[in-house]
């Protein structure tokens, strides 16, 4: 009995086993055949077309075959996709493909005819396609905006990497643009952007690391210390300045030698900076292994005003006679990039050279050293320049000249050399303002107030004040006959304005005040003109003009909503609040409604 009921056991266990595999098989078919008709649809079924000379086939048995179907492009399971011409237009043919009743177009077709952008990327070891109806981003708006704080989203700027600016000024230390001409000139705007973009990472970046590598001061006893080399001939010693009241090092060294060099080093940080006196000609020569296989590259800083000059692998940079003490402080990487970049158009040349090491630093004729650093960044460096640029180069009208022709468009008559901007004026008070905020200096103050006298000045008498249907008065960014009321430069000008009017208080700050509120009275009744029911509008050319209007790029259309976004945190008005959400909308596709 036991024999057989383990005889049964195995009987029954090998019918489940098998019944198992039976109804495993089942459900894998069909599976296998809904996951095919669900998602992989298959094209019409093409019979095969019978083989030449294939006696079991005649004429007789067959009709004439219709023509054969497209060729077949793709295969995917069971899936065919057939080539197809698509018609754009009546005009021309580009090739498609067709899957049941689905049409595929190209994407490269795709992206120039609909201005759409996307690339295919890799997701957790997946390729998928990113598709952007735009391809510029808004940023979250920093809530109450002051003018002490962070300008609007010039965090995320980096003005001097621009191949329109040629090098940054070893003698002012500001940009130098080749915008509209390779020539190189000093543009207002684009130095008080340098200086907004560098004040603003200072308030959103950790502070910088910073290496000191040399002082003669004997409280910090590592850099007294420091690793000087001196050739025959030359000279170091730690001497009294009365001046600093503190020791620094008096240096000699003969151009014709190695020179009085320090040892540096530095693989991680690139911003250098010392305090220098010369008392003769002379350069300090800084000595970078790059990327580049070879000789170092050097950067010499000489005592002159030439500009810059690239041969070999030496970059120079005049950086003006320095006979009294300054503070000499330098972007190596930038440097470097812009020498080797160097070219006699309006672009810098591309370059993927980049600096691996500072090596050392080396001087070179007489004079004075002391505070030898190198760091990771110098916001703060960067912005006292660029306001310390404005307030010695401002007119006595108030204004910063542009020295360069503006050909606006065809239409408009050429700005010659001198004229002025109200978007320079207006981000020239808001670096200058916060340059007061800072220091109490009274002379950023100062120049801030008077950069206010080209708005009460009518283009055409050399100023910056437009008006629209004789009732809305505008401050230009361009001051072109006739008008052509640029929207951002516009409300760029309005922001200088309120940035002053808060800092100036009510009497120094009425005439700004004034300005301002009648700006904004202005902005919100012509910002509907700016709308085109998917994008924004650049200028006003095609009311002044007759022409088409003079679409915003996406990064135009942004900064409208980044600006539009900071006064609404000022002015509770509803239109801006309305305009910002619609304006959002137009970056993933939204239109306005038809009739």
């Amino acid at each position: 009995m036991r024999c057989l009921a383990a005889r049964v056991n195995y009987k029954t266990l090998i019918v489940i086993c098998a019944l198992f595999t039976l109804i495993t098989v089942l459900l894998w078919n069909r599976c296998s055949s809904n996951n095919s008709l669900r998602f992989l649809p298959r094209s019409a079924l093409v019979l095969p077309s019978p083989k030449v000379g294939d006696a079991s086939i005649s004429s007789q048995q067959h009709p004439p075959q219709p023509p054969e179907p497209p060729p077949v492009v793709g295969n995917v399971g069971s899936i065919k996709y057939e080539e197809i011409d698509c018609l754009i237009n009546d005009e021309y043919t580009v090739k498609g493909r067709r899957d049941g009743g689905d049409i595929y177009m190209p994407f490269n077709w795709m992206e120039k005819y609909f201005e759409v952008y996307g690339k295919v990327v890799q997701y957790d070891g997946y390729d998928r396609f990113e598709f952007q109806h735009s391809y510029s981003k808004v940023y979250a708006q920093r809530e109450p905006y002051h003018p002490d704080g962070v300008f609007m989203s010039f965090e995320g700027y980096n003005v001097e990497v621009r191949d329109r600016v040629k090098c940054i000024s070893g003698v002012e230390g500001v940009p130098l643009s080749t915008q509209w001409g390779p020539q190189g000139y000093f543009y207002a705007i684009q130095i008080a952007q340098y200086g907004l973009s560098h004040y603003s990472k200072n308030l959103t970046e950790r502070p910088p690391h910073v290496t000191v590598y040399d002082t003669a001061e004997d409280r910090d006893s590592r850099a007294s210390t420091a690793p000087w080399s001196l050739p025959k001939g030359s000279s170091l010693s730690r001497v009294y300045d009365k001046t600093r009241l503190s020791s620094v090092r008096q240096f000699s060294a003969p151009e014709s030698s190695e020179g009085v060099s320090l040892q540096l080093d530095n693989s991680k940080d690139f911003i250098l900076s010392l305090d220098i006196k010369f008392t003769s000609n002379g350069s300090v020569s800084v000595v970078l292994e790059t990327t580049e296989k070879g000789p170092p590259f050097v950067i010499h800083y000489v005592t002159s005003t030439h500009l810059i000059a690239f041969k070999d692998h030496d970059i120079t940079y005049g950086v003006g006679p320095r006979t009294t003490w300054s503070t000499l402080t330098r972007d190596l990487v930038t440097d470097l990039r812009k020498g080797v970049g160097l070219s006699n158009t309006k672009a810098v040349k591309a370059t993927k050279i980049m600096p691996r090491r500072v090596v050392r630093v080396v001087l070179h004729g007489r004079g004075f050293v002391d505070n030898v650093t190198i760091s990771t960044t110098a916001h703060m460096a960067a912005f006292f320049a660029a306001s310390s640029w404005l307030v010695r180069n401002q007119d006595e009208h108030g204004g910063w000249p542009i020295m360069v022709t503006r050909k606006l468009g065809e239409g408009f008559r050429p700005l010659e050399p001198g004229w002025y901007s109200a978007m320079a004026q207006g981000q020239a008070m808001s670096t200058l303002v916060r340059a007061y905020l800072l220091t109490k200096d009274q002379a950023y103050l100062n120049a801030a107030l008077k950069a206010v006298g080209p708005y009460k000045v009518p283009s055409a008498q050399h100023g910056v004040k437009a008006v629209f249907m004789n009732k809305y008065d505008w401050y230009e960014e361009y001051p072109t006959t006739p008008s052509s009321f640029v929207l951002n430069g516009f409300i760029y000008s309005l922001l200088g304005l309120h940035d002053l009017t808060e800092t100036a208080g009510e009497k120094l700050g009425r005439e700004a005040g004034q300005l301002f509120s009648r700006g904004m009275e202005s902005l919100k009744a012509m910002l509907p003109l700016f709308d085109t029911g998917s994008g924004s509008i650049y200028d006003l050319r095609h009311f002044m003009l007759g022409t088409s209007p003079n679409l915003a790029r996406w990064d135009y259309h942004t900064t409208h909503i980044n600006q539009l976004q900071l006064l609404a945190s000022i002015d509770n008005a509803p239109i801006f609040k309305d305009v910002v959400k619609r304006w959002k909308s137009y970056l993933k596709g939204g239109r306005a409604k038809h009739n």
